[in-house]
C-alpha cells in the first residue's frame, strides 16, 4: 500500500525530504533554549552583571529566531509536499478511472469513487502532512526533552518514566476503540454521497412527484447514521484530553512540590531554581509531544482506511487492455459474432447473451428490436469492446476486436445512447468531441444530417449557445439530435443508434434515417428501436428475446415468419390507427 501511494509523490520528493531536516534543527534549538534559560536564571540569582545577562539574552534571541525560521521553513515545505502529493494522487486516481472498462466501473459505485477522490484523499493528505512533520518532531522532542530532563533534574526526572507508560497505555486503548468506528464511517459516507447524487440528478422527478420531504428524510437518515458513528468515535478520542491534563497536572504537582522541597532542604545544592524551571518546561514539551503522537495515531488510523480504499482504485486491474502488437487500421464496417456468449460478472448465474452467431456486411443498415431486458444494448456494447465476450469471438472488419488498439477501434465505432449526455460548454465544443479539428462547415453539415440545424439556428447565439451541465437547457429530442451529429463528426465505419431517436417525432426520425442512408452509405448503421417504423426499411432486422437472436431477416420476412415481431408491429400500428381515428372523429 505504501509503495502504491509513494508513486504519487514524484516531483514533491524534495520538500518531503527537506521537511524532516528543518524539523530536526527546530527541535534541537527548542530543547537547548530551556537549558540556557536555566543557566541565565542561575546567573541572575548569583548576581550576574548586565553584560552577562545581555550576552545570554542575545544568544537566546538568535536561537529563538533560528527556531522560528526552521519551523516556518518546515511548515512551508510540508504544505508544498502534502498538497502536491494530494494533487498527484487525485490525478492518478482520475486517470485510472478514465482507463477503466465498464466491468471495472461496475465494481465501484459513482458515489464511492467521489468519496475516494475527495474525503479519502483529504484524510491521506492530512496524515501525510503530520507524518513528514509532526511525526518526526514529536518523537524527537520526546527523546531530547527526556534526556535534557535527566541532565537538569537528575533523579526527579524518573517521574516521566512512570507517567509516560500510563499516558501511552491510555492512548493505545483509546485508539484501539476508535479505529473500528472510523473504518465503518467511510462506507456510510458512500451512502450519503449516493443520496446527494441521486437526488440532485433526479431533482425534476422529485419536484414533479412532490417528494421533497421523503428525500429530505432519506438524506437526514444517512447523515444521522454518519453523525452517530463519528460522535461515538470522537467521544472515544476526546478521552485523550482529560488523560493528558491528568498526567500534566500530576507532573506539575510532583515537580513543583518535590522540586521546591529539594531547593529549600539542600539550599540549592541538589537542585536550583533554574533547573526547576527547565524541568517544568521539559515536562510540558514531553507531554505535549505525547499528545501530538496520539493525534497522529488517530489521524493515521482514519487515513489507513482511506488509503486502502484509494489503493483499491489504483491497483484495480483493467479488464480490457491493448494486445502486445495491436492492429491500428479498421478495414471496413463488417461485423461478425461467432458463438458469442456474455455475462456481466463471473459470478452471474445466467448469460446476458447466449450463443450469438451473426454476420453483418459493411455498409448495411441493421435494425434490432425486442422486449425490455432482451439484451439489445448488451449486444452492441461488445462491438466497441466496452465489454469482452465471455465465450466466442466478436470481429470488426474481419479482425477480432481484442486484437485492435482500443482507441483505434472506438474511434471507428460511434455509439449514440438513448440517455445522451451533453457537457457544459457551447454547442460547438460539445460537437467537437466527435472531431476536435472539425471546421464550422463540417459541424453545420453534421447537424443538418441529424436534423439539429433547424433548432440550433433559432438560438440567438446559434452554435455558440452555451449548454448547461447535462444539457439541462435543451429538450430530450434536441439533445438526441446533437448527440447524433457529434457521432457523425467521428466519420465512423460503424454507427450505432441505441434507441437514440426515441424522443423525436416519427417524421424527424424518418428524415434522420434517410439522411444517414444517403450521405454515409459506406458506414454500417445499427439501429436499436422500440418502434418498428424506425427499422422497417433496414436491410435486415434482428429480433431478440432473453439474450438470444430468435429471428433475422427483412421486415416483410419477419412479418410472415416471426410471432414476436408481428405482435410488436401489429400492436404499434393498431395503436397508431386508433389514435388517428380518434383525431378524425374529434
Amino acid at each position: 500500500m505504501l509503495k502504491t501511494l509513494a508513486a504519487s509523490v514524484r516531483e514533491y520528493k524534495k520538500p518531503a525530504l527537506l521537511t524532516p531536516v528543518y524539523v530536526i534543527f527546530e527541535v534541537i534549538l527548542d530543547c537547548i533554549i530551556p537549558f540556557l534559560i536555566a543557566e541565565l536564571v542561575n546567573r541572575i540569582s548569583a548576581g550576574a552583571e548586565l553584560n552577562v545577562i545581555l550576552g545570554y539574552g542575545g544568544v537566546l534571541a538568535v536561537m529563538a529566531l533560528l527556531s522560528l525560521l526552521f519551523g516556518t521553513l518546515a511548515a512551508f515545505s510540508c504544505s508544498d509536499a502534502a498538497c502536491g502529493f494530494a494533487k498527484n494522487l487525485r490525478h492518478d486516481i482520475f486517470a485510472r478511472i478514465q482507463g477503466f472498462s465498464f466491468e471495472n466501473i461496475d465494481r465501484f459505485s459513482t458515489s464511492s469513487l467521489v468519496t475516494r477522490l475527495t474525503t479519502d484523499i483529504s484524510n491521506i493528505q492530512f496524515a501525510y502532512m503530520m507524518i513528514i512533520r509532526t511525526a518526526i518532531r514529536s518523537p524527537l522532542m520526546l527523546v531530547f526533552s527526556f534526556v535534557m530532563a535527566f541532565i537538569m533534574g537528575g533523579n526527579m526526572a524518573w517521574i516521566f518514566v512512570f507517567v509516560i507508560p500510563v499516558l501511552g497505555t491510555g492512548l493505545y486503548i483509546v485508539s484501539k476503540k476508535a479505529m473500528p468506528r472510523f473504518r465503518a464511517v467511510f462506507k456510510k459516507y458512500d451512502n450519503l454521497n449516493n443520496s446527494i447524487q441521486e437526488n440532485i440528478k433526479g431533482i425534476r422527478v422529485v419536484k414533479s412527484f412532490v417528494r421533497e420531504d421523503y428525500e429530505q428524510n432519506k438524506f437526514n437518515n444517512a447523515a444521522e447514521d454518519v453523525c452517530r458513528d463519528f460522535t461515538v468515535a470522537e467521544r472515544i478520542v476526546a478521552v485523550n484530553g482529560p488523560l493528558m491534563q491528568f498526567c500534566l497536572y500530576a507532573v506539575m504537582v510532583f515537580t513543583l512540590s518535590f522540586g521546591s522541597y529539594m531547593i529549600i532542604s539542600s539550599s540549592g545544592l541538589d537542585l536550583d531554581v533554574g533547573q526547576l524551571s527547565a524541568m517544568l518546561t521539559y515536562s510540558f514539551m514531553m507531554l505535549n509531544s505525547l499528545m501530538m503522537l496520539s493525534m497522529i495515531f488517530v489521524m493515521i488510523t482514519m487515513a489507513d482506511e482511506s488509503a486502502k480504499r484509494v489503493c483499491e482504485v489504483l491497483t484495480e486491474k483493467n479488464t480490457l487492455t491493448n494486445p502486445e502488437n495491436p492492429v491500428y487500421d479498421v478495414k471496413d464496417g463488417s461485423i461478425d459474432f461467432d458463438g458469442v456468449s456474455f455475462k456481466y460478472s463471473k459470478t452471474a448465474k445466467r448469460n446476458a447473451l447466449e450463443n450469438i452467431n451473426l454476420h453483418i456486411n459493411s455498409g448495411e443498415t441493421i435494425g434490432i428490436v425486442g422486449g425490455t431486458g432482451s439484451s439489445k444494448s448488451s449486444l452492441i456494447q461488445l462491438i466497441s469492446r466496452l465489454y469482452d465476450a465471455t465465450e466466442g469471438v466478436v470481429k470488426v472488419g474481419g479482425v477480432d476486436v481484442r486484437s485492435y488498439d482500443l482507441d483505434t477501434l472506438r474511434n471507428n465505432v460511434a455509439v449514440v445512447l438513448q440517455k445522451n449526455l451533453l457537457f457544459s460548454g457551447t454547442i460547438k465544443e460539445n460537437l467537437r468531441w466527435g472531431d476536435e479539428n472539425a471546421t464550422d462547415e463540417e459541424i453545420v453539415e453534421a447537424c443538418r444530417l441529424a436534423c439539429a440545424d433547424e433548432f440550433v439556428e433559432t438560438f440567438p447565439q446559434k452554435y455558440d449557445t452555451y449548454i448547461e451541465q447535462g444539457g439541462a437547457n435543451v429538450s430530450g429530442g434536441q439533445k438526441q439530435r446533437l448527440c447524433i451529429a457529434r457521432a457523425l463528426l467521428k466519420k465512423p465505419k460503424i454507427l450505432i443508434l441505441d434507441d437514440s431517436t426515441s424522443a423525436v417525432d416519427t417524421k424527424t426520425d424518418a428524415k434522420i434515417r434517410a439522411a444517414l442512408k444517403k450521405y454515409i452509405p459506406q458506414t454500417t448503421k445499427i439501429i436499436i428501436a422500440q418502434r418498428t417504423a424506425s427499422v422497417e426499411d433496414a436491410d435486415k432486422i434482428i429480433v431478440m428475446d432473453a439474450g438470444k437472436i430468435v429471428a433475422f431477416g427483412t421486415h416483410d420476412e419477419l412479418l410472415k415468419t416471426n410471432d414476436i415481431y408481428r405482435e410488436i408491429y401489429t400492436s404499434q400500428n393498431k395503436a397508431e390507427s386508433d389514435r388517428k381515428a380518434g383525431e378524425a372523429n374529434a
